[in-house]
């Protein structure tokens, strides 16, 4: 491992490392990002169509499914995934209080009510010892999230929803390409997988984009009806739905990542690597601890996190050193004002609650560099001394 730069302070202050660069992605795809725009205003099909079929087809062989069906963005995939699965008023859905708003929003936007269960201080997901004593008569579904890029403990999470007949919808946002330990991926464990393709995300469209992944024939139909506002053909409805297409430009952009996509995630789980190194190399393991990995899964790191003592003083040294950071997620769900109604209290949930108050992200982008990531941990170093 390279050892940490020696700089002078005026030069370390000129460095910038920001936690995200996609002008340095678009750089190397700028031709084939502008052919494929400009195919599709040639073809003049920009809802639906082949380009977002083709796409379809490649992200269900990509993610090892049979169906695959897009949708406008994330939130919209975890709406439609509980719609097709009949969840509403009077129906519980566990899920984190340690994720995203729309986890929980798409649960209580239908009438159903979200229970939380508390996360692993390790992985940051589901602690799926604490869920079956969550589980009521009014249980439907759970949906665990595979947060940062690492999938939720699933087969232990299958046997438990299967002796109890609730459905799993996985919340694979951020983890596309992330494996079990069995092999099989994210999205295609549970009855339906859901997906944002948020131009931030490890594949990231040009604007809003979702997708639904199952293994499951008639929940395939179930959605592509759902997102066409519950209709098979033009102005003929089956059920109420909603307008959740995906566009032709998008599913563009998305194919030519795509293939690129498993090279992207090795690069940041290289990057995760060599920071793990340099901060035990400069002895702050004691101060910071890096992300755990779970024996034999594949992390796709869609964020390095780290817990740190002095968590927003050290986010404020690292904002001034010119490295971009940020906190995901400062208030867990459970405390959220719009899901007071709910009665959680502070100290409920106490993992989540302290990782909100510990954990801070770094730059770990597939096109960072051994100088920047060196440089981060000399600022991390230099804030503890």
């Amino acid at each position: 491992m390279t050892a940490i730069v020696a700089q002078t302070n005026s030069e370390k202050m000129k460095m910038k490392v920001p936690l995200l660069d996609l002008h340095a992605q678009y750089e190397t795809l700028r031709e084939e990002m502008r052919a494929a725009v400009d195919r599709v205003f040639e073809e003049q099909a920009f809802i639906l169509g082949s380009e977002v079929a083709e796409l379809e087809q490649e992200l269900a062989s990509y993610s090892k499914v049979r169906h695959a069906i897009g949708c406008a963005n994330g939130s919209d995939a975890l709406l439609l995934a509980l719609m097709a699965l009949g969840i509403g008023a009077g129906d519980e859905v566990i899920t984190t209080p340690y994720s995203f708003f729309a986890t929980a929003s798409a649960i209580a936007r239908l009438g159903a009510r979200p229970v939380f269960v508390d996360i692993n201080p390790q992985t940051y997901n589901i602690e799926v010892g604490k869920i079956e004593a969550a589980i009521t008569e009014r249980t439907r579904a759970l949906i665990p999230v595979h947060l940062y890029g690492q999938c939720a403990e699933m087969q232990a999470i299958e046997e438990l929803c299967a002796r109890r007949g609730i459905q799993i919808i996985e919340d694979a946002a951020q983890a596309i390409g992330a494996d079990e330990a069995d092999g099989r991926r994210a999205g295609g464990m549970g009855a339906i997988g859901c997906f944002s393709f948020y131009p931030s995300k490890n594949l990231g469209a040009a604007g809003d984009a979702g997708m639904l992944t199952t293994n499951d024939d008639k929940l395939a139909e179930s959605l592509r009806i759902l997102r066409v506002h519950g209709g098979e053909r033009r102005y003929y409805h089956k059920v109420i739905g909603l307008n959740s297409r995906l566009d032709a430009l998008q599913a563009a952009v998305l194919r030519v990542k795509l293939p690129r996509l498993d090279e992207w995630s090795d690069a940041r789980a290289r990057n995760a690597t060599r920071y793990t190194q340099l901060l035990t190399d400069a002895g702050l393991t004691e101060q910071v601890t890096p992300p755990f990995v779970r024996p034999g899964v594949r992390h796709i790191y869609h964020q390095y996190v780290i817990r740190a003592d002095r968590r927003d003083a050290l986010l404020e040294h690292l904002k001034q050193h010119g490295v971009g950071t940020d906190i995901y997620y400062p208030v867990p769900l459970h405390m959220q004002e719009c899901f007071g109604y709910l009665g959680y209290a502070a100290g409920d949930l106490p993992e989540a609650e302290r990782a909100a108050r510990e954990t801070l992200a770094l730059p770990v982008y597939p096109e960072l560099t051994a100088e920047q990531q060196e440089y981060v941990v000399d600022v991390i170093r230099g804030f503890y001394s």
